[in-house]
């Protein structure tokens, strides 16, 4: 079982106070997630659930104005991040549901403008995703869209001209979720990191928040995992795949210099300075030395948890992202994971905001009058 972190996905704006909800969690200190306070809606594109849209809702295209489904969704890997069924396998299917979205109670105030995100989850090959059931008052119902972030993350997006005081509106919807282990492949022979890594995967080589390849700490991390690597090929006869070795001793060091204690999020090299850190910076620190020696690796964003994954090809070309448990069991190239995934990446742009590592839930409302509203986040496993 893997580690339960501090959550991270959830978000409370700093200008009306908007609650999350997590199941029975308790609600994240805002202290804990400063970083995430700068979040709103953007980049969009068409996306869709096995080619069909989602229950009629509209969905954004580049400018923001609704588009058409495509009649065939792509893959949510993207052209080079597609997982070859026969060479990972995903066993042992669990269904559970999933609810998520806002619940906003105005109080004594009276609220115009307002806008609010918040992420749904969206399909993976580990993961399929079907809406079961909804809740939509009608002051959000005709605005509603879905909008899609650099193909890795999957918003809800509605406005609402106003919402007076002494009611309630709602948006929330339920997902049937079937998430299915991972199983490592029973072979690694060819595996290999790419050698001209294209646009899609470019993103996952360079910084990103809390994630610096080129930090002077990650550097030093490097010169001795290669120290590491070197001493252990004069002993050992070749592998079959010198690159899954060479991950797999990144994988092995960082579980081995950072401990894992709860605290304050921080830096990859803050992280290594310190020797301490969560799930949040065991995952950074590996994907940062991944990076660091040209090897693709991006974070996974779990419901109160993450881990990171690495890209290999095989020897046809054909790419396939891995997953592992940094904080935790240890896993390797598979996992034993059944919690819903929220997002996968660690860099995103938005055309409001600055660069971020996740993207949250959001609530503003552009004039209040009379008090303070509560918006409400849900995000919750239904039993």
């Amino acid at each position: 079982m893997s580690q339960n972190c501090r959550d991270h996905s959830l978000l409370s704006d700093p200008t009306t106070g908007a609650q999350p909800t997590s199941g029975n969690a308790r609600p994240t200190p805002l202290d804990r997630r400063r970083w995430l306070r700068i979040l709103a809606a953007g980049g969009i594109a068409s996306l869709g659930w096995g080619g069909r849209g989602w229950n009629g809702l509209a969905v954004a295209d580049d400018e923001g104005a609704p588009d058409e489904v495509a009649d065939q969704a792509e893959s949510p890997e993207g052209a080079e991040g597609a997982s070859d069924p026969a060479l990972l396998e995903y066993r042992d299917p669990k269904v559970q549901r999933y609810r998520c979205g806002l619940v906003l109670e105005t109080g004594s105030a009276n609220c115009r403008g307002i806008v609010s995100t918040f992420p749904i989850p969206r399909e993976w090959p580990e993961q399929q995703v079907k809406l079961v059931e909804q809740s939509v008052d009608p002051v959000f119902a005709s605005s509603l869209q879905v909008r899609e972030l650099d193909g890795l993350v999957s918003q809800v997006v509605m406005r609402a001209g106003g919402v007076p005081a002494g009611s309630t509106a709602e948006a929330t919807f339920t997902f049937e979720l079937t998430r299915s282990r991972i199983v490592a492949p029973p072979s690694v022979a060819g595996l290999s990191a790419p050698r001209r890594p294209g646009r899609e995967l470019r993103q996952y080589l360079i910084s990103s928040p809390y994630i610096d390849p080129g930090s002077a700490r990650i550097r030093v991390a490097v010169r001795e995992i290669e120290a590491v690597l070197a001493e252990s090929q004069t002993r050992e006869a070749a592998v079959d795949s010198q690159d899954w070795k060479r991950i797999e001793t990144i994988y092995d060091w960082v579980r081995e210099k950072v401990a894992y204690v709860e605290g304050d999020i921080k830096t990859a090299d803050e992280a290594l300075k310190d020797g301490t850190g969560d799930c949040e910076e065991l995952t950074s620190v590996f994907v940062a030395i991944c990076r660091a020696m040209r090897i693709p690796a991006r974070m996974v964003h779990v419901l109160m948890h993450c881990y990171p994954e690495f890209y290999l090809e095989d020897a046809d070309g054909q790419g396939h992202w891995f997953p592992c448990q940094v904080a935790g069991t240890r896993q390797f190239g598979s996992m034993e994971e059944y919690r819903p995934i929220l997002q996968k990446g660690d860099r995103f742009k938005t055309p409001e905001q600055s660069l971020q590592r996740y993207v949250a839930e959001y609530f503003r409302a552009a004039a209040v009058q009379g008090g303070k509203p509560k918006p409400r986040f849900v995000q919750e496993i239904l039993e």
